[in-house]
């Protein structure tokens, strides 16, 4: 590839960061590293090396520093179990106001998007997280919206975990159109088909939605 097509690539950089959920950054990765599209995907931290994924059952490498990475054309900010790890860590929260102001896209999974609020990036925004986080977003003066993708100007926010998937496709049709977006779904074969409707709150079985509050709150302090 010439240097004029290496010029042409997006810079993608998803955020790694000890307690991220792993999924919250593979699925985009997955989905934004297909090699039919011209995007440069890197993983970026505070410093370089290994992280450890929320339960410390997995491990991510990051490539980049923070401040090797100052003007990524696509941001993507993962969530976590403990929301802390990103809205408690300043530098990283500069980080991201920093790069917000001339990013293409900024964007987040589930919890990630507490990241985003407590940078200052959601204010007066409408925006997705996880379902048991919505309220969160309303100190940082977002606007909860229930749907598993919301676009708010430059700004794309997904739900819980999997829904970074959805998001990335998302992306990928805004920034390249509708047939690379299918393209890139039959190439990681993206055909969901859950053996049980209980993938959101709206449709599990009361019971079910109960338990799933509990067992979060034993885990999660939201702030």
């Amino acid at each position: 590839m010439d240097e004029t097509a290496q010029e042409k690539k997006l810079l993608v950089a998803i955020l790694l960061y000890d307690g991220m959920t792993a999924l919250d950054a593979i699925g985009p990765y997955e989905v934004l590293q297909v090699p039919t599209l011209s995007t440069d995907v890197r993983f970026v931290s505070r410093e370089k090396g290994i992280k450890q994924t929320d339960f410390g059952r997995l491990r991510l490498t990051a490539d980049y520093t923070l401040a090797e990475t100052p003007s990524p054309d696509i941001l993507v900010i993962p969530g976590t179990a403990f929301p802390q790890a990103v809205m408690g860590d300043q530098l990283v929260l500069d980080w991201i106001a920093q790069v917000h102001r001339t990013t293409k896209w900024t964007t987040s999974v589930c919890t990630g998007a507490l990241g985003l609020a407590a940078a200052g990036v959601l204010n007066g925004l409408k925006a997705t997280t996880h379902w048991l986080a919505h309220d969160v977003l309303k100190q940082f003066g977002a606007i909860p919206t229930k749907a598993r993708v919301v676009r708010d100007g430059k700004v794309l926010t997904a739900a819980g975990v999997s829904s970074g998937i959805d998001m990335a496709l998302t992306l990928v049709a805004e920034e390249f159109g509708a047939e690379a977006a299918q393209l890139t779904q039959l190439l990681i074969e993206y055909d969901p088909q859950p053996p049980f409707d209980a993938g959101s709150p709206d449709k599990a079985p009361a019971g079910i939605v109960n338990t799933a509050r509990e067992e979060f709150g034993k885990l999660v302090t939201m702030p």
